[in-house]
């Protein structure tokens, strides 16, 4: 049975990392103000981002599902890029600003006396010593936005347009009829990527999973 399924892979490639590269520019610097510059209000503002993650999908798709129409997006892949941050970045928000927090504001005062300025010191030092929390950001927006369902069936129905996660089930499944040899495959050929990333960096990612959640 013929598919698409290098394009569900390439498609599936490049709304991940376009949603990587979103989270990483919103959820870093948000999480480092709110670490550094936020007192108790900080602290609650940051519950409040934590608590927009846990909103259920099958409530908002309807809603986001208007705001895509509105903007000519249905059938595009765009709808998933400016879709899928709605719920990485609070949740990444609220890990790296535990995760800043365990750095010592020690260390940035010292290398803005040496001259740096404040972005400097973020950049140069800051970034650097939480390496392991933005990987953990980066497997966490990725491996999300891959394996979703709910948006992607909703806002794609084109098969040339779709992703590994609603590809390989709308298209290889029709009434009570699987195709089970092509099924199993497209699942494993999807899940080898993820599966490299979490064995070459998984030290890196429960350092900053359980040190950004628990901090």
């Amino acid at each position: 049975m013929e598919t698409h399924f290098l394009t569900y892979l390439l498609n599936t490639f490049i709304v991940g990392m376009a949603v990587v590269a979103i989270t990483l520019v919103v959820a870093v610097p948000a999480a480092y103000s709110l670490a550094r510059w936020a007192r108790g209000w900080g602290e609650m503002f940051g519950i409040g981002i934590f608590l927009t993650y846990l909103v259920p999908p099958t409530i908002l798709f309807i809603p986001l599902s208007r705001f895509a129409s509105m903007l000519g997006l249905q059938e595009s892949l765009w709808a998933l890029i400016l879709i899928y941050p709605t719920f990485t970045i609070p949740f990444c928000t609220w890990l790296l600003m535990g995760f800043f927090k365990t750095i010592p504001r020690d260390i940035e005062e010292q290398a803005m006396i040496d001259g740096l300025s404040r972005l400097g010191a973020m950049v140069k030092v800051v970034l650097p010593l939480a390496i392991s929390g933005i990987l953990t950001i980066v497997v966490f927006a990725f491996t999300l936005s891959m394996h979703e369902f709910i948006y992607a069936l909703t806002f794609i129905s084109v098969s040339a347009k779709k992703t590994v996660s609603i590809g390989v089930p709308t298209e290889l499944v029709r009434g009570d009829v699987f195709q089970w040899g092509p099924l199993m495959a497209g699942a494993l050929l999807a899940s080898i990527p993820v599966a490299v990333v979490y064995t070459f960096f998984l030290d890196r990612f429960i350092a900053g999973f359980t040190m950004g959640a628990v901090k």
